[in-house]
């Protein structure tokens, strides 16, 4: 990758990272539901008057927006709000890694090898030693296991919503960036129904109308800049290099997620899950990275092994 690309590609992570402390901050002055619909409200407008409509059947664009935008973040700001701290849930989010191999696997026949069964057991160890601590009554991280079982459901939701983008890549060819416009279409109404009958109509309309300047910059932070700019430098930089290459540099969101938490909400881990999370990372590693770091170690020990024959 050039330099440049390099660049945007750290400036998409270091927003996706950032992302997890914005959600937070916006809860402080919206529903759960009322910022996820006002969210995707704001990235299907005005985008919508500049992207094209993508050529998908509507039935393959109601599930991926279902699954991968309405599901996948009422869980997630349902967590959030009830406690899950944000560095926590950045982390927890990449086992969507996992989840989208194996509905791969079962729906569409992908290879399961032997490094992800490996990254996935370390990762699933990783998951319940953080479970195990997270419903010690001392822990005072603000994490339980329902807030850390939503959070799941949602990397879970964000798995399905890729088998179902692979669905609609593999019939009908079209930019990331339209399918994401349009789809934001999709959950704005289920939110919205679902903030009415959870908040009411009258406490509905007080937060609209009382809207200040930093919920409006929230709003421009998780519908511009994180949405339709990040994914529109990441479709990009996908589309202009192999997958293999700029994927991976999703592992680098937590990392950011949960300095950032550290650094802008004070949240701290106990060992039991800093040793969880070690655990959680290095399964996310394997399941990505083996072939090359065995490949790097072959090719490194080769030219040793052709001196010792001489």
């Amino acid at each position: 990758m050039s330099i440049k690309d390099v660049a945007l590609a750290l400036l998409v992570i270091l927003i996706w990272g950032l992302n997890f402390v914005v959600i937070k901050v916006g809860l402080h002055n919206f529903s759960p539901f009322l910022l996820a619909g006002l969210r995707f409200t704001f990235v299907a407008f005005p985008a919508c008057l500049i992207v094209s409509r993508p050529k998908v059947p509507l039935r393959l664009l109601a599930a991926y927006g279902l699954s991968i935008s309405f599901l996948q973040f009422a869980l997630l700001f349902l967590a959030l709000n009830l406690g899950m701290p944000a560095g926590l849930a950045s982390l927890l989010l990449q086992s969507q890694a996992f989840f989208t191999l194996l509905f791969g696997a079962l729906c569409l026949g992908d290879k399961v090898k032997t490094h992800h069964i490996i990254g996935l057991i370390i990762a699933i160890v990783g998951m319940v030693w953080l479970a195990k601590s997270s419903i010690h009554p001392a822990q005072a991280t603000g994490m339980s296991l329902f807030t850390l079982l939503l959070t799941l459901g949602a990397a879970l939701s964000w798995g399905v919503g890729n088998i179902i983008n692979k669905i609609i890549l593999r019939h009908y060819p079209v930019e990331p960036l339209k399918l994401v416009v349009w789809s934001a279409f999709i959950p704005i109404l289920p939110f919205f129904i679902c903030a009415t009958l959870t908040e009411g109509e009258e406490r509905l309309w007080h937060s609209l109308q009382n809207i200040s300047w930093s919920n409006v910059l929230t709003l421009f932070y998780l519908a511009i800049l994180c949405t339709v700019v990040g994914y529109a430098i990441w479709g990009g930089l996908l589309g202009k290099y192999p997958t293999a290459t700029v994927a991976p540099l999703t592992l680098l969101v937590p990392i950011v997620g949960m300095i950032s938490a550290a650094f802008f909400l004070g949240e701290s881990l106990s060992s039991q899950q800093i040793f969880s999370v070690i655990l959680i990372i290095f399964g996310l590693i394997i399941n990505s990275f083996a072939p090359h770091i065995l490949h790097i170690l072959r090719r490194n020990r080769s030219p040793h092994i052709d001196a010792g024959k001489n």
